[in-house]
């Protein structure tokens, strides 16, 4: 039989996708020993009505992600419910930090850092500061959802491919300086990959941007301009950001706020801190023989550029924490940070890389 003669092979067949049970069924669920510290929700400015909902929701967010682990927040102004009070009531953890801080953020904000580092150098026991939560591919899931609600975009999808939209061009704004502008515009190439449609990005702290970006997509034919805030809600709010589009004439959705994929990502930074190599020295050190426990507040170097995942002593249950996707290779997606930041950018945490593409949350 000649070569030309053999039968064709089948060809492959798309089987049903299916979620997978046990530590590998979902990026953001973890599953972590008792004696894992407390992830507490650093919250920009001061308590009010509309940031205690939306503190809220992402604290039963994040609490779901993360069964069995403290879930607290604090304010990093005002009078109310501060972060430093919140940090203050906790207690030795056997040489471990005592919380990983997270704050509730998208990009870095200098006031809120100066904030952040007050607040927890102020503490009695370590603590492990984390990154703001941008750039991720569930942030693009979330704004995804957003449009669709105010009828900017529509979630119909034929196999893996978001279809059609009410708006012709998105614009992605962030909160921010230069960092913000990295971010947001990470964040509009996952959205224009989602949508199929042209994606500009731009900085709510430099309406310069919002006005060139939107310029942008209409000189490139795109009539209707949807605005999309990459912004969770206390750092900025729907007023400030409806005034925003009625000066550059676009329809918008509304805030992030408690979405699920907020609370999901702060379980994801959870999880990625107690990945950092350093903390598995200070828990082995905490364990060997005559060691003094550490009072104040952690100064653990950045995990940047140190390979291989950490094996943390004391922490030997940790699972799920170690398969979260997305995390390396993205602008500012350190994971485990010192409280007192560098001047320099973070390298990514040795998380171990999924064999596949991280993939947002479904619209």
């Amino acid at each position: 039989m000649g070569t030309d003669d053999r039968a064709p092979e089948a060809l492959p067949v798309r089987t049903s996708r299916y979620r997978p049970t046990g530590r590998h069924r979902s990026q953001h669920q973890l599953s972590v020993p008792p004696e894992a510290p407390a992830l507490v929700l650093a919250v920009p400015g001061p308590e009010s009505a509309v940031s205690n909902d939306i503190a809220t929701g992402v604290v039963a967010a994040a609490r779901a992600s993360c069964p069995g682990v403290a879930v607290h927040y604090g304010y990093l102004q005002g009078f109310g419910k501060r972060l430093d009070a919140v940090l203050a009531g906790f207690h030795s953890n056997n040489g471990l930090p005592a919380a990983v801080v997270v704050p509730l953020l998208i990009c870095p904000d200098a006031e809120a850092d100066a904030d952040l580092e007050t607040a927890v150098a102020s503490g009695r026991f370590p603590v492990i500061a984390a990154k703001p939560l941008g750039p991720h591919p569930v942030l693009a899931g979330a704004l995804h959802t957003r449009l669709s609600e105010a009828g900017l975009a529509r979630v119909d999808q034929i196999g893996q491919m978001s279809i059609a939209s009410a708006a012709e061009g998105v614009l992605v704004a962030a909160l921010g300086d230069a960092e913000a502008m990295s971010v947001a515009g990470t964040v509009a190439v996952l959205l224009a990959a989602r949508l199929i449609l042209p994606v500009a990005a731009a900085s709510f702290s430099d309406p310069t941007s919002i006005k060139d970006a939107t310029e942008q997509l209409r000189e490139a034919g795109v009539r209707r301009v949807a605005l999309a805030p990459c912004v969770i809600g206390p750092e900025f709010s729907q007023a400030d950001v409806a005034a925003v589009a009625a000066g550059s004439g676009l329809e918008t959705a509304r805030l992030l706020g408690a979405h699920p994929a907020i609370g999901q990502l702060t379980a994801m930074r959870y999880g990625a801190a107690l990945q950092d190599p350093q903390l598995a020295s200070l828990a082995g050190a905490a364990r060997a023989p005559g060691a003094a426990r550490v009072p104040g507040a952690a100064r653990v170097p950045g995990a940047a550029g140190m390979p291989g995942s950490a094996d943390l002593p004391g922490l030997a249950g940790l699972t799920g924490s170690a398969d979260l996707p997305g995390l390396a290779g993205l602008t500012g997606s350190a994971g485990g940070l010192p409280v007192r930041r560098p001047t320099g950018s973070a390298g990514s945490l040795p998380v171990r890389r999924p064999t596949g593409s991280a993939r947002g949350l479904p619209g």
